[in-house]
């Protein structure tokens, strides 16, 4: 697989019969879990506690139905189209339903069972299509939001993954992305804009104040997602291997830079620190560290954090007011800009010469090739969105009635109120 070709640990691997390694297999069995935890309780309680108290369920149950239902379809046909085949954008349906790979199958050039692998990565695809849902929260219907989710996983997510994960250009290209920058924050935080855009604002939307009704769900949730973000990242090298530690220590140090960045700029610029500041400097590292978190020293993975923080902080307070678009939960801001922080980032910090361990022979070569990667995927997830939303309208309509929208979404689409 061309996935192996990005981790070094496994290059030579490629050359012998795969052998099962207990070690790597109980490890990878673990990150897989801290990403499910990412997601459910993780993205639930970071999201739902975002937005008003009348959506919270609405939002809860919109992440929670994505995150279950791509996880089968990926099991169906997701995982087929990415990792089989030969193609540069998609591959076969050889492994439709997982119809060729046995239970006792190690995987090609690495030393965990196929099956697991098959698990890992489909957390990841679930898991994307959720983070997107975070843009029109609030005021989109539910059966929308399926539509949407299918159709983008499978238009969008799955040839971006291939392209940079499966065997596909990006990957030959020489794009550096160990764990996810473009293939999933890039990819989600363009979904997010544009669906936003596409959706229209909420109702009184920069009249009315619509402040996180649960501000310990968010922290809560951020905390979660923290914990989990390390199966996401070392996760991503498939074992326990040499690069194991670097890897998780530069997550944990870009995270606690984020943090410190974004709270420091908000006290600085806006009077006061907050918990909701906090938990998103958290993220903002979080996604600034993914594509780059095996190449960076842990010095660049800080200055990659302190940069995320200011500028997703930033792009969140600043660029969102002057555009005046209505992204719910700020999917954008945070995941898109961090993540292309992160994935040009990597060219510059990645390199030796900045305590990097990648091997890149040119800065600027290196920096052409990430921006041509982060270019694509901003492209084809807003060209994908677009194309999905149309379909939702068309058959069950976006967005519910002004008055259905302003008794909230939990009672009138699911009959139930998170709270008394």
């Amino acid at each position: 697989m061309a996935l192996m070709a990005t981790l070094p640990a496994f290059a030579s691997a490629q050359e012998t019969a795969p052998v099962l390694d207990t070690g790597d297999t109980a490890w990878m069995i673990v990150a897989t879990a801290l990403v499910i935890l990412m997601a459910v309780p993780g993205l639930v309680l970071f999201y739902g506690g975002q937005t008003r108290s009348k959506n919270m369920l609405s939002t809860s149950i919109q992440v929670f139905m994505v995150f279950s239902l791509l996880s089968l379809l990926w099991v169906v046909y997701g995982y087929s189209l990415t990792f089989s085949g030969d193609g540069n954008y998609i591959g076969d349906l050889s492994n439709f339903l997982l119809a060729s790979i046995g239970p006792e199958e190690i995987l090609d050039g690495g030393t965990i069972p196929a099956l697991l692998f098959v698990a890992f990565q489909a957390t990841f695809a679930a898991l994307t299509t959720a983070l997107a849902v975070g843009g029109f929260v609030e005021r989109t219907r539910f059966s929308a939001v399926l539509i949407f989710a299918v159709i983008w996983f499978t238009l969008c997510y799955l040839p971006i993954a291939r392209a940079v994960w499966g065997g596909g250009w990006i990957g030959d290209l020489g794009a550096i992305d160990y764990a996810g920058g473009t293939v999933v924050h890039i990819n989600a935080g363009i979904a997010g804009l544009v669906g936003a855009l596409i959706v229209g604002k909420r109702l009184g939307y920069g009249v009315s104040p619509m402040q996180p009704h649960n501000l310990p769900y968010v922290l809560t949730g951020a905390s979660l997602l923290w914990v989990g973000w390390f199966g996401f990242n070392v996760g991503s090298g498939l074992g326990a291997g040499a690069s194991s530690g670097l890897v998780f220590l530069n997550t944990f140090v870009c995270t606690a830079a984020g943090v410190v960045s974004w709270v420091f700029a908000e006290w600085i610029f806006k009077g006061k620190p907050t918990v909701l500041g906090a938990a998103s400097g958290a993220i903002a590292g979080l996604v600034a560290i993914t594509p780059s978190c095996g190449s960076v020293g842990p010095t660049g993975a800080i200055v990659l954090g302190l940069i995320a923080g200011v500028v997703c902080m930033w792009a969140v307070a600043g660029l969102k007011k002057a555009l005046r678009y209505d992204d719910s939960l700020d999917v954008f801001g945070v995941h898109a800009v961090g993540g292309i922080i992160g994935a040009l980032g990597v060219a510059i910090l990645g390199a030796p010469a900045f305590g990097g361990v990648a091997e890149i022979d040119s800065i600027s070569h290196q920096f052409l090739i990430q921006a041509v990667s982060v270019l694509f995927t901003i492209i084809w997830s807003a060209l994908i969105t677009a194309i999905a939303f149309f379909v939702a309208k068309i058959t069950v309509g976006i967005r519910p009635s002004e008055e259905v929208e302003r008794e909230g979404l939990d009672t009138t689409e699911h009959g139930e109120r998170a709270y008394d």
